[in-house]
């Protein structure tokens, strides 16, 4: 990210992700959209990945294996502790065949696999996740799943004559549309499946080509021009930013377990990570809310909190509730 121009406000979504799945995991049965804060956080990665990608094509520096062996050493590090971690910690306090699950959990999430691997057990919701250390590792593997294709797609869009923006959003909204139709029957699929999710990391990509590109604000694309009146430009961004925190916080409070998600539900968090994302860094809630220090010191942390944080609760609560692993939800 060194050739970008840095935003704090992103860091402080970054923030806003990882405080919606703690207080969900923290607090089960109270926050019960908190979930959705992953979704945030496919939004973001979309961003900034894409915008890194679409930059070194579009300047004749884009190294495949430079790209795979910095995502290798900004995850592996972390990843690596807390998988060693959660093993030894499992030995003490997990039963036999909740051992042996994790073993496997363990080589899933090494190889980013997690989501495939809890997609064959059971769901994120049911009863028994409180005692899947590594439950949440689902989202690391289908970040890195579409990490892996899509660095190759983007450079065959970028360099031939096909339309980068059509092909994109044509993509985008085949996932979206397979999410839909898979959420009416089978939820957990649709939650687990890089297919079903691959549409909001692209809503990340699209505005990351287009911010290179063009100046966005409120649906209107317009090509390396201002809006005359900046007093109008900038309530036109505060609104974008307004708009972006209403549907965020329409998803934390109303949705719960029991939604059919992702489906239609997940246009509630996307869409306004894409808005807030979208309204700029002169953006009132962008430049006051979201840049302040405290979302911006959680936003920086917000990999390893992510990576921590789970497997603490669930150690915590299996020592609390013993053998009975039905009450903790």
């Amino acid at each position: 990210m060194r050739n970008l121009q840095y935003r704090s406000d992103i860091d402080g979504l970054r923030a806003i992700a990882i405080l919606s799945v703690l207080a969900f995991h923290a607090f089960p049965g109270r926050f019960e959209g908190g979930y959705i804060g992953v979704d945030i956080f496919f939004v973001i990665s979309g961003f900034l990945i894409s915008n890194i990608i679409v930059a070194g094509i579009e300047e004749n520096r884009f190294s495949f294996i430079e790209f795979y062996s910095r995502r290798v050493k900004r995850i592996f590090p972390a990843l690596v502790l807390v998988l060693l971690a959660t093993y030894g910690l499992g030995w003490f306090v997990l039963l036999s065949a909740e051992y042996e699950q994790l073993g496997k959990h363990i080589s899933g999430g090494a190889v980013f696999i997690s989501n495939l691997v809890l997609w064959s057990d059971h769901g994120y919701f049911d009863s028994a996740a409180v005692s899947k250390p590594l439950l949440h590792l689902w989202s690391l593997g289908i970040e890195e799943q579409f990490y892996i294709v899509w660095p190759l797609l983007l450079s065959v869009l970028l360099r031939s004559r096909l339309n980068f923006l059509t092909v994109t959003i044509c993509i985008a909204i085949s996932s979206f549309l397979l999410n839909i139709f898979v959420s009416i029957d089978d939820v957990v699929a649709a939650f687990y499946s890089p297919q079903t999710r691959v549409w909001e990391l692209l809503i990340g990509a699209v505005l990351a080509y287009s911010s290179r590109h063009y100046r966005c604000s409120l649906g209107k694309v317009y090509l390396g021009q201002s809006w005359p009146d900046q007093k109008t430009n900038r309530c036109l961004s505060d609104l974008q930013s307004v708009v972006g925190v209403g549907m965020i916080g329409a998803a934390f409070f109303i949705l719960t377990p029991e939604s059919r998600y992702p489906g239609w539900w997940a246009l509630l968090p996307t869409v306004g990570t894409a808005l807030l994302i979208l309204a700029g860094t002169e953006a009132w809630i962008n430049r006051v809310f979201l840049s302040s220090r405290i979302l911006v010191w959680f936003g920086l942390i917000s990999y390893p909190l992510y990576l921590w944080h789970w497997p603490i609760f669930s150690f915590a609560n299996i020592n609390r509730n013993g053998y009975n692993r039905s009450s903790f939800y």
